[in-house]
């Protein structure tokens, strides 16, 4: 097989909002591709979309990051020095550039891997890194890791036609964001802010579309009648809630 990508390039034309696909290749495996023009240069970026990114096992493990996790855990003392530091960054970069990819994609289950893999390597990399700007390194992402994997696990909910667990799902990322230790960097603030917002609104979106339950009807149809002075409407809809409470309730009443 010729590995001219001339072929591909003429399949696959540059276009901004189409640039980013999921494909099986000969040998079954699933991979995301990107199409890039950068500087007048055309090309294909090319993901695996399961494992490292690259498709490599460093030290014969399936990620750096599950190596050095070893080699702390056989030895209390050990530390990161600042080329080992540096890998797990490469890699934790390469991480994040396949779950924005699969984010676009829909592809969320994948998306919560990456970020929690990633959240691990945040974390490990804090607590041993040997140099104190290593174990910084990684801290201004926090609010836009926990803005990408909250929203992801708010959208899987969303495909269960989970809407009450979608916005749980996001109440727990908005409180993780608002409970980070503060960070002077500017990037830290940008994006705790931006993911703040980013959040509420994907929240109010939801909550703003999600069907009414039995008991929102009522409640609804009951202040309605109360603004209008429909007071004996009013106390048979109370009943009926009152009712809905103590586990037996009837549906909104036809015609009332």
């Amino acid at each position: 097989m010729s590995d001219d990508l001339s072929r591909i390039l003429r399949e696959w034309p540059w276009d901004p909002e189409n640039n980013v696909r999921l494909v099986t290749c000969d040998d079954g495996r699933k991979r995301v591709q990107i199409r890039v023009y950068v500087h007048g240069y055309h090309g294909i970026l090319q993901f695996d979309c399961d494992g490292r990114p690259d498709g490599t096992q460093p030290y014969g493990c399936p990620f750096a990051l599950d190596h050095f996790e070893s080699l702390a855990s056989a030895d209390p003392a050990f530390r990161l020095d600042a080329a080992q530091a540096r890998e797990l960054f490469e890699e934790g970069t390469m991480v994040y550039q396949r779950y924005v990819v699969l984010h676009q994609l829909g592809d969320y289950a994948r998306v919560v891997a990456d970020t929690e893999r990633n959240m691990r390597l945040f974390r490990f990399v804090h607590s041993v890194a040997a140099r104190e700007e290593d174990r910084n390194h990684l801290e201004r992402w926090w609010p836009y890791i926990l803005r990408m994997h909250g929203a992801a696990q708010a959208m899987l909910k969303l495909a269960a036609s989970d809407a009450d667990g979608a916005m749980a799902c996001l109440d727990t990322a908005i409180a993780a964001v608002e409970a980070l230790e503060p960070v002077n960097d500017e990037t830290f603030q940008y994006e705790r802010s931006r993911s703040l917002t980013v959040l509420t609104e994907l929240r109010r979106q939801i909550e703003s579309r999600r069907p009414m339950g039995e008991l929102e009807v009522l409640e609804g149809m009951l202040q309605r009648a109360v603004q209008t002075e429909k007071y004996e409407l009013a106390a048979r809809l109370r009943d009926q809630i009152h009712e809905l409470k103590r586990g037996g309730g009837r549906g909104p009443e036809a015609g009332a």
